[in-house]
């Protein structure tokens, strides 16, 4: 191939060319296809390598077919290398705000370029795990190359052909620029170019506050730039629940972001190394110049030159058409993850695989509707949800109860200095069935998984209630809001009926 190392994965240094290595060797030979694969699998992100390796490990023959990098957005331009920025950024905002402890403050800007060196270094490890000579030595044929079908039950990569029984698309998405005149024009960052820079930006504009603009707004202006975030919606996190966004847009003002919200962005232009960007705001036209521009809204899904229609696979602008078992129009042909799903998690690309390789290979009919489906943005403090909101419950016909605990009366919360925030759990009405839950905190995303559990086994807040839970930790919020609910049980006639009791009793 005459692809290079600068080309793929910029900068060119010593992580990128390991990374590389793994996850697009530029040595790498195609293997002969077998006659006939039990499954092809289309794109190496997330979804297509838990669709391979679950069904290799189960004994199918499988070709996994990728053109560009191995572990797919979330580990080359996504998850990974934006955790390990905001890691970076959480321990240099640490090392400024010790005085409530009584420590030293550091008073060196730090070094960005160390910070991203250090996430490359990492995210090269990680990238072993998605490597291409993994998938080989599980006994995958691995196709690294443009893949396309050829007919109903054939795909060519790199002019061979792969006749298969089942086949998977996997090819998930990437960002996509929204219609701002001049955008074109403007040498402009999104998240597949961001984690490429090497200095870091004086003035960064970030359009859009969603979970991408939030996160990286709030990281880079910890990590010293003047940051400007634009936003149509009048707060941080238009789809999250209000209350939520408004401790996470409280934190990202403390932290110098500026927060420029109900505002249109009319129009961007470069100037030089400059970049000017326009907008309104109550009927008045403003400007605001920067370094660099991140555009953080827009995804569409990868479905051109795949020669779907030669399959008879139906597609629109969302993405692959499925139905709620992953089958494409083609019945031989399933599609999961970010190509096909309304939900562009990691975890959903992984679970989804998991319903592929069932209905795909032994007549499963197992559905993507009855997912449970968590999610978590992970500004400070990180906001984590699952299950239906509020609204949207109240909206289904449920009659909600909502149980609400304020991290300032967790103990661990407090002596960590982690006390923004709260835990909301809903409820259908005189019951313990849980049907939702956010939790704004520190580590929000680590603890939402026993509410995940609870109601995708059914579990209510009174077993919730019975469980011992280890003291002190954030987590006994969980708890706190299980026995909050259980005092809702001592009615006036329970309590009327204790007395009666103790009375008897004594």
């Amino acid at each position: 191939m005459s692809n290079s190392p600068q080309t793929l994965v910029a900068p060119d240094d010593e992580h990128n060319r390991r990374l590389v290595d793994n996850v697009h060797p530029l040595d790498w030979v195609n293997p002969e296809p077998a006659s006939r694969y039990h499954l092809v699998v289309i794109g190496a992100g997330t979804a297509g390598l838990v669709s391979a390796a679950g069904a290799a490990g189960l004994g199918a023959k499988v070709a996994l077919v990728e053109r560009h990098l191995m572990g797919g957005d979330c580990l080359n331009v996504g998850c990974v290398p934006s955790k390990g920025i905001i890691s970076a950024a959480r321990a240099w905002h640490a090392a400024r705000q010790p005085r409530d402890f009584g420590g030293p403050t550091a008073s060196e800007p730090g070094d960005f370029g160390a910070a991203m060196a250090r996430m490359r270094r990492v995210r090269a490890g990680i990238s072993l795990l998605d490597g291409a000579a993994r998938f080989r030595d599980l006994g995958i044929d691995v196709f690294i190359g443009e893949g396309r079908f050829m007919s109903a039950n054939r795909i060519e990569v790199d002019g061979k052909q792969l006749n298969f029984r089942r086949a998977v698309i996997a090819t998930g998405g990437r960002a996509s620029a929204p219609p701002i005149l001049g955008l074109s024009d403007v040498d402009y960052l999104t998240n597949e170019s961001v984690f490429s820079l090497t200095s870091l930006p004086g003035r960064f504009g970030i359009i859009g506050a969603g979970p991408i603009g939030s996160e990286l707004s709030q990281a880079f202006a910890r990590l010293g730039s003047r940051v400007s975030l634009f936003e149509m919606t009048d707060h941080v996190l238009p789809r999250e629940d209000p209350d939520a966004a408004a401790v996470v847009q409280d934190s990202m003002r403390a932290d110098g972001v500026d927060l420029l919200l109900g505002v249109n962005v009319a129009k961007v232009e470069q100037r030089g190394a400059e970049i000017a960007v326009h907008f309104e705001r109550d009927g008045e036209t403003h400007e605001s110049v920067v370094d660099q521009l991140l555009v953080a809204v827009g995804r569409a899904p990868n479905v051109e030159n795949l020669g779907l229609e030669v399959a008879g696979i139906q597609y629109d602008r969302g993405g692959v058409l499925v139905d709620d078992r992953l089958r494409t129009t083609n019945s031989k042909v399933f599609a999961c993850g970010d190509v096909a799903s309304a939900f562009k998690f990691t975890h959903v690309a992984d679970a989804q695989a998991r319903i592929v390789i069932q209905n795909a290979l032994f007549f499963g009919r197992a559905r993507s509707s009855e997912l449970v489906v968590p999610w978590c943005t992970y500004t400070s403090p990180e906001v984590a949800h699952v299950g239906l909101y509020e609204q949207e419950a109240r909206d289904l016909g449920y009659e909600v109860d909502t149980v609400r605990v304020p991290f300032a009366e967790v103990d661990r919360a407090l002596l960590e200095g982690d006390d923004d925030g709260f835990l909301k759990i809903h409820l259908t009405k005189g019951s313990d069935k849980i049907l939702g839950a956010t939790m704004v905190a520190a580590h929000a995303g680590d603890m939402i998984g026993e509410l995940c559990l609870a109601i995708t086994s059914g579990v209510g807040l009174g077993k919730i209630a019975g469980t011992i839970h280890p003291y002190p930790t954030q987590a006994e919020v969980i708890k706190k809001a299980a026995d909050k609910w259980r005092r809702t049980k001592l009615t006036p006639t329970v309590k009327r009926l204790f007395e009666i009791w103790f009375r008897i009793f004594s």
